[in-house]
């Protein structure tokens, strides 16, 4: 488990992402933000989790989160892991959105219609399927952490 390598320097893990809404459909992949008080114990993580065999990606164009890739095979699930600073944007949207989710079913249900509907029409075009999420989650968002 990632706490084994880097728990002394981390706040908590949280899941995120379509697996962590109950009943709602999602790929075979978990989404995990692990949560840091702010970015001077990133370079520890960094050196710490590439000895346990991932890689910094960088943000990848997400402001409040750092991004890792599993560079080895082993028995882990598929999992994106992200290193996100407990203000950061990244964080704190990801959360929201879960959080949302999970308490209200009709905007659950819409989301999986969306979802299975993108998957279809763009089954070999992942950013395409991201990108046409975008919309309904910003709706989402705005709606809970950029409340006018």
């Amino acid at each position: 488990m990632i706490t084994s390598y880097i728990g002394d320097l981390i706040l908590t893990v949280e899941h995120v992402g379509s697996t962590s809404v109950e009943g709602l459909s999602a790929k075979p992949i978990i989404d995990l933000d692990v949560v840091i008080d702010n970015y001077d114990v990133l370079p520890s993580i960094i050196e710490r989790l590439e000895k346990a065999g991932y890689e910094h990606e960088g943000n990848l164009g997400i402001e409040g989160r750092e991004a890792f890739e599993r560079t080895c095979d082993n028995d882990l699930m598929k999992h994106h892991l992200y290193v996100c600073p407990k203000d950061g944007k990244g964080y704190l949207e990801h959360v929201a959105f879960r959080d949302y989710l999970r308490e209200n079913e009709t905007a659950r249900k819409e989301y999986e219609t969306l979802k299975l509907k993108l998957a279809e029409t763009y089954r070999h075009d992942v950013d395409s399927y991201c990108e046409k999420k975008t919309e309904f989650i910003r709706t989402i968002l705005n709606k809970t952490i950029y409340r006018d």
